[in-house]
């Protein structure tokens, strides 16, 4: 399960936000924040697929697009994706302004009939688990046709090496990629700003926490077992 690795690691109730104090960043209770880099990394990896928010002469604009994380590029990282030429967002933003990654790790629908205190108290609604990575930073446009095949390249890799025989972006004949290639325009975002966002159960009593589980569990999808795994490595109230 891709994410094993973050349930098993221990979560730490401390605040860490990148940037200077003064920046906006999503609402976070403290037992909810998941400051660790490495682990906010993993998630990026593991869900590439961003919703990229700028703010375009029009407005707030949204788009979603497979970011690649140059890890070691920066201090808190760097993105690295590609847009269509058609597409008016690598033209129309305003550079002055941060861009913002969103991306999302499991989540499910929490039903109040999995609470361990509902016969006790009946004092329980619905909620809903997720976690969730920001990433902040300056948008940089790269119309370059000759940095867009190894960008393919790696991008391909990384989303295909769960796979038995993975396909290269070299198996694709030459000529059909170069007319692709030209359709395509790369973009960079180095991150200056990080937050993480692990609501999962962490506010509930230890009762309620692993009937939760047992619940997540009991659905068998592997998205609900991805959250029954990171409620399970979550708990933090006694």
């Amino acid at each position: 399960m891709v994410y094993s690795r973050i349930a098993d690691s221990q979560f730490v109730n401390s605040t860490l936000h990148t940037g200077a104090p003064h920046h906006t960043i999503m609402y976070i209770p403290k037992q909810f924040d998941e400051p660790r880099i490495e682990v906010l990394h993993e998630l990026i990896r593991a869900r590439p697929l961003s919703t990229l928010v700028t703010l375009s002469s029009g407005g707030i604009n949204a788009n979603h697009i497979p970011l690649l994380l140059s890890a070691e590029a920066g201090p808190f990282g760097t993105l690295h994706g590609h847009v269509a030429r058609a597409n008016p967002v690598w033209q129309d933003f305003q550079k002055e302004v941060e861009v913002l990654a969103i991306f999302h790790g499991p989540e499910a629908y929490i039903t109040p009939n999995w609470y361990g205190t509902k016969a006790d108290t009946g004092k329980v609604v619905p909620t809903w688990n997720y976690a969730v990575a920001h990433a902040y930073g300056t948008l940089r446009i790269i119309d370059d046709a000759s940095w867009l095949p190894a960008h393919l390249a790696a991008l391909t890799a990384h989303n295909e090496a769960a796979f038995p025989a993975p396909w290269k972006f070299s198996d694709a004949p030459h000529e059909y990629t170069e007319k692709l290639i030209g359709a395509l325009v790369g973009i960079e975002i180095v991150i200056t700003r990080l937050s993480g966002k692990w609501k999962v159960s962490q506010n509930q009593p230890a009762q309620n926490q692993a009937t939760v589980i047992e619940g997540l569990r009991a659905q068998g999808s592997e998205e609900s077992l991805a959250m029954a795994a990171l409620v399970a490595a979550g708990k933090t109230k006694d």
